[in-house]
């Protein structure tokens, strides 16, 4: 798989666009290695490069934001200075975003962008000095606007987040205290009657972001490569017409749980067969046959569903129906997805496991201020920029983080009546971070075997993976196994997913 674009190309792009400047070319050469290594400040060369970088002056828009983003003093100050071209003095919090993110397409590495949006909220503070909030506050509402648009102007199934809502998920976060609710009413409706535009240029993005699809297929298998989506990545559903497709089939599903595992009601709980396509990370549910070479309709993106983040299990705790797996989102949406076979039900776990492994962006960071009560981190729907090895020592270190917060959450359990809001609070977030685990490991394990195999060649992992002590010894060790060498760790955590199933009395209502 091709990596993300290197500190190395940095420098050389730098140097091409220095090349016509003459005697700056050396000023730029060196600001761009203090760029890569952040070990000398020069405060001249960052004014410099910001303003080269807001004038386009050797740089395409698509350039700007990985020379704003990086975490060095350098970067800081050429953000920094970068930002002081902008003027929102006057301007409202959603009026100012929006003229910042049509400069230039916020691209790159999740805590990249964050970087990038502090200095935004810094800047919108410092030309209004009167606004009520301070620094951390406005990059607290400036987040929340952009997750509101995604919600708003996605292709999310479900309810949308109505104003009290926005409201109610705003609490306390002003530095401790609330943001005034008329200021929350107008930035909802101001998002609503009008979503964020993104910057978007496509034939820079072309030439910029090289890793594009790698659609060669060896002896008809389908190979893991990567694909880079360079559109906003707060909204739901990319259309990419060179993503890889890694499986299709017939699959017939069952909507199980709506969005935050909420129960889905009675009457949008009935099976309906479907001809699934795993392309890129998104599950298309096709009523016709797939063809590739047809446009999708209008109703196969509303049947989509988004892989990143995701988890397929087998549907253990299912027994109306025969080769059932479970499928759980990001978002918390839940899914019966019966496969015609057993080997074709194992074969859609994997797939979906390893793509979700392989591809998901690492979480945002949490928000900031004080929370009054659980709510689970923001999970991107963009692709990840990490090499392979870089991805598996993400999951790793997001995997140590998890168990640590769940030996500490089960060390102070609240000291209350069962039915109190504090005790059902604590039983979501055990239940959040229980699952959080198991859905690490899950995607360790896979990466782990795929290095083992030495290929890319998904039909070779998945043979691989199936072969070891056959079918019986297969499907009686997934019930508690958590090595994937004993033939496929996706199925490990059934054991400890039937218990979870019961959250909300979910399974109970729909089975």
């Amino acid at each position: 798989m091709p990596n993300s674009i290197s500190d190395a190309s940095l420098t050389d792009v730098l140097c091409d666009s220095d090349s016509e400047l003459g005697s700056v070319d050396t000023l730029e050469r060196g600001s761009t290695d203090t760029l890569a290594n952040g070990c000398r400040v020069d405060t001249d060369a960052a004014k410099r490069l910001a303003k080269r970088l807001f004038y386009l002056e050797g740089f395409k828009r698509c350039d700007v934001a990985r020379h704003l983003g990086k975490n060095n003093e350098f970067s800081q100050l050429v953000a920094s200075e970068y930002l002081s071209f902008f003027d929102f003095t006057g301007l409202s919090l959603d009026r100012a975003l929006r003229n910042f993110l049509k400069a230039f397409p916020l691209m790159g590495e999740t805590q990249e962008r964050e970087r990038v949006l502090v200095h935004f909220s810094k800047r919108f503070c410092h030309c209004n000095p009167e606004a009520l909030t301070s620094e951390d506050g406005a990059h607290t509402l400036t987040c929340a606007l952009m997750l509101l648009n995604t919600d708003l102007h996605g292709h999310n199934i479900g309810k949308k987040m109505s104003c009290q809502q926005f409201i109610s998920n705003l609490d306390g976060l002003n530095d401790g205290k609330d943001f005034p609710k008329e200021s929350l009413k107008v930035l909802y409706n101001s998002i609503k009657n009008e979503k964020l535009e993104w910057a978007i240029e496509e034939e820079e993005l072309r030439k910029s972001l090289s890793e594009l699809v790698d659609e060669q297929c060896e002896a008809g298998g389908k190979r893991v490569v990567r694909v880079t989506d360079g559109s906003n990545p707060f909204i739901a559903i990319p259309l990419l017409l060179n993503a890889v497709t890694y499986k299709h089939g017939v699959l017939t599903r069952k909507s199980h749980a709506d969005m935050d595992g909420k129960r889905t009601p009675r009457g949008r709980r009935g099976w309906k067969k479907f001809y699934a396509v795993l392309k890129g990370m998104i599950l298309y549910l096709q009523k016709d046959e797939y063809k590739p070479d047809k446009d999708l309709s209008e109703v196969d993106l509303k049947n989509a569903v988004r892989v990143h983040h995701a988890l397929a299990t087998r549907a253990c705790d299912y027994s109306k129906k025969q080769n059932v797996l479970k499928l759980k989102t990001s978002d918390w949406r839940v899914f019966l997805l019966q496969a015609p076979s057993e080997e074709e039900m194992m074969s859609w776990i994997f797939r979906i496991n390893l793509v979700a492994a392989l591809f998901s962006a690492p979480a945002f960071p949490a928000a900031i201020g004080s929370m009054k009560k659980f709510c689970r981190p923001l999970l991107p729907s963009s692709t990840t920029r990490l090499n392979q090895e870089e991805q598996l020592k993400s999951h790793e270190n997001k995997l140590k983080q998890v168990s640590l917060e769940l030996e500490e959450h089960k060390r102070s359990p609240p000291d209350l009546t069962p039915k109190s809001k504090e005790s059902e609070e604590y039983r979501i977030k055990e239940h959040y971070l229980t699952y959080e685990k198991c859905r690490y490991e899950t995607y360790i394990s896979l990466l782990q075997a795929k290095f083992r195999t030495g290929s890319d060649d998904l039909d070779k992992i998945e043979a691989s993976l199936f072969s070891g002590e056959g079918k019986e010894g297969y499907l009686r060790k997934t019930q508690s196994s958590p090595s994937i060498s004993q033939e496929m760790t996706t199925m490990h955590i059934k054991s400890r997913e039937s218990e979870l199933w019961n959250y909300k009395d979910i399974a109970e209502d729909a089975l």
